[in-house]
């Protein structure tokens, strides 16, 4: 028998995927979770949840997933900032992935789709940025161009389709449940903790609690607008430097070290380095000059009042969600180092 508001969430082994899965059943909404890999089953242990298996690259293993649901909020995705070859890993998985979940979605009869984009796709000329200054012009990263363009590609096949969807661009989600290996986001925080960020590089992040943009989602698929997009974050962004200033007050044992300022030729010499080793070892760098060149500076202010006004989203403070983002990690280290 076919269950009435069923959702699926895709990429549910994810940070933002897991925190969204548990906080639906606290809800009370029957939930599907997928992942690529079905023998991860340690994020789903103690909920009540099915898990099956689906790839957003596999538009059959979509269309399977989607059975029966009714809201589907599209969180599985690419999230890397680097990558040997960023345009096939980055770019072009998000691509497919996108024309795949919506595709999948109209041939499934599903409702109406949560879709999962980024902050990534907003134009920061203006401060502080809001929903409709557009998308971000700047083209030097291959995970901001696939946000942009996969969020215009989503609106677009979702008109084609006839499919309600709704946009949610989350900042740098922090804090919750998590596991192994932790997201970009987080890991700053936990390099912070283990004295790993000793030079000041100037760039600002939009700290969020990951529980609170599971609600934004949430609140997304039960009131957002369709064809709206919505800033999941909060107003004003803190500085590497400001946030390890918390992690000083909160754990003076640590003794951690403000970062150090260094002119910034210094910083893309090491930057660049840096580059020439992950090339040889094929993981991702500390910061890489693109890092530096696109970032450094770049204040991460928000108009986030459409989504206050038209979702009811109200997140706690950057300042706090850092905090309990370090307590988890501390209370959990064994887990993430």
């Amino acid at each position: 028998m076919a269950q009435k508001n069923l959702a699926l969430v895709t990429g549910a082994n994810g940070h933002l995927g897991n925190n969204l899965v548990r906080l639906l059943i606290e809800k009370g909404i029957p939930v599907r979770a997928s992942v690529r890999n079905i023998k991860n089953k340690e994020p789903f242990a103690g909920l009540n949840c099915e898990v099956v298996q689906a790839d957003i690259t596999n538009k059959q293993s979509l269309i399977n997933a989607l059975q029966g649901v009714e809201t589907f909020y599209a969180v599985g995705a690419a999230f890397k900032l680097w990558a040997k070859d960023p345009k096939k890993e980055i770019y072009d998985v998000n691509l497919e992935g996108t024309r795949n979940t919506i595709e999948a979605a109209a041939e499934a009869g599903v409702k109406r789709i949560v879709y999962v984009s980024s902050i990534a796709a907003l134009d920061y000329s203006e401060l502080p940025t809001k929903e409709s200054y557009g998308y971000n012009p700047d083209r030097r990263d291959m995970y901001y161009n696939s946000k942009n363009d996969g969020e215009k590609l989503a609106f677009e096949l979702a008109k084609k389709h006839n499919i309600e969807l709704v946009a949610v661009l989350p900042a740098a989600m922090i804090g919750g449940e998590a596991f192994a290996p932790l997201n970009i986001s987080y890991n700053i925080i936990n390099l912070i903790l283990k004295k790993q960020i000793p030079v000041e590089t100037n760039i600002t992040l939009n700290w969020i609690d990951v529980k609170d943009v599971a609600e934004g989602c949430y609140l997304a698929a039960t009131k957002g607008r369709n064809g709206a997009r919505y800033i999941l974050a909060n107003e004003k962004c803190t500085s590497i430097k400001d946030t390890t200033k918390i992690a000083r007050e909160l754990f003076p044992e640590l003794k951690i070290k403000l970062p150090m300022a260094v002119p910034k030729p210094i910083l893309f010499a090491v930057a660049w380095f840096m580059g020439i080793g992950s090339k040889i070892s094929g993981k991702a760098p500390l910061l890489t000059t693109k890092d530096i060149a696109m970032f450094s500076g770049l204040q991460q202010d928000f108009d986030i009042s459409i989504a206050r006004t038209e979702l009811g989203f109200s997140p706690k403070n950057s300042a706090q969600a850092v905090k309990e983002a370090m307590k988890y990690l501390r209370e959990n280290e064994k887990r993430f180092n």
